[in-house]
Order: structure tokens, then sequence, then C-alpha cells
């Protein structure tokens, strides 16, 4: 078989060439682009930590701003509570003395009215004895044909009022 004979002049040669494009490669590649591509990892690397570092830093920064700003709000809406307590109480003051002053008003009132009233009906009482008593001295004189004493009259018709 020839093909065989000419692999023994053949094959030294291919692995020669083989072994020195590989080798070349292997410098240009491993030696010159690799160190390249793994310092631009490394950057990169530290790089995204530091932007990490900055963002957590950021972070913290927020979330104690807004801590502070927590706090103020609370003091704020604790303070304005207070306040508004405080605007009612003297709301419920004012009211308070507002009605006592009215209340006096509507007592003084009724009393000027309770009175107006006994003194009516004094008078209307007073009015009624005395009607009273003509109408009995005129029911004595009809009925049994004699006359009364005005005086007596009126105190048989007090005494009757006074039991009725």
């Amino acid at each position: 078989m020839p093909q065989i004979a000419q692999i023994a002049d053949t094959l030294t040669s291919q692995v020669f060439w083989l072994l020195l494009f590989f080798g070349l490669t292997f410098i240009v590649v491993g030696l010159g682009m690799v160190p390249k591509v793994m310092g631009t990892v490394d950057l990169r690397d530290q790089q995204i930590a530091a932007d990490l570092a900055a963002a957590q830093a950021a972070r913290d920064a927020a979330d104690s701003e807004e801590a502070a700003w927590r706090k103020r709000e609370n003091e704020n809406r604790a303070a304005a509570q207070a306040l508004i307590a405080k605007a009612k109480a003297k709301a419920a003051t004012a009211n308070q003395t507002k009605l006592a002053k009215a209340q006096a008003r509507l007592d003084a009132r009724l009393a000027e009215a309770e009175a107006g009233i006994n003194a009516a009906r004094a008078s209307a009482m007073a009015e009624i004895e005395g009607v009273a008593a003509d109408a009995a001295r005129d029911i004595v004189a009809r009925i049994a044909g004699a006359e009364i004493e005005p005086a007596a009259a009126e105190a048989a018709v007090k005494e009757v009022m006074a039991h009725g």
C-alpha cells in the first residue's frame, strides 16, 4: 500500500507545521491577548464592586435620611395632635361659657315668667273670690231671700276654696 509508505515522509512535515502554528497561536493569544482580556475583566470586577459599594452607601444614607424624616414627621404629627387637642379644649371651654350665660339668661326669664304667672294666678284667684262671693250673695238672696254681708260671703268663699 503506497499510502502507508508516504505517511512517514509527510507526517514529520505536518507535525512540524502543526506545532509551529499552534506555538505561534499560543504566543499571540496566550501571552498577548489573554492578559489584556483578564486585565479588562479584573478592572470590570473592580468597577462593579465599587459601584455596589457606592449603591450600598447610598442606600444606607437614604435609610438614615428616611428614619430622620419619619422621626421629624412623627414629632410634627404629635405636635399637631397636641395643638388640635388644645384648640378643642379651648373651644369646649368657650362653648361651656356661652352655654352657662345662655342658661343664666333662660333661668332669669323663667323666674320672671313664673313670677308673672304667680301674680296673674293671685290676681285671678282674687277676682274669682270676688265673683264667687257676689254669686253666693246673689244665690242666697234669690233662693232664701236673705241678705248676706259682703265680708261674710267672702270669708265663706275663702274657706271653701282653701279646703277644695
